[in-house]
């Protein structure tokens, strides 16, 4: 079975941020990945669809060393920190 472009750049992206970030737990990690997928599946330029699901995936990692990230996630959405 082939894999579709938007599951193969979901698998190399988590592969990224599981080498970057070794100390997180892979399903935080692969969580985070499918919610930046989410955000931005129906982007009409895919091009950068990759590079821009790592960055909000980086962007929604746990900051104070947790591996938790459901309430970072509810902070940075309420717009705290």
């Amino acid at each position: 079975m082939v894999e579709s472009e938007d599951a193969l750049a979901i698998r190399h992206v988590t592969e990224r941020l599981m080498d970057a970030y070794p100390q997180l737990d892979v399903g935080v990690v692969e969580s985070l990945v499918q919610t930046g997928y989410e955000e931005l599946r129906y982007a009409r330029v895919r091009t950068y669809l990759p590079v821009l699901m790592e960055r909000r995936a980086k962007d929604l990692l746990p900051t104070d060393g947790r591996t938790d990230h459901r309430s970072t996630v509810r902070r940075r959405v309420r717009g705290g920190r």
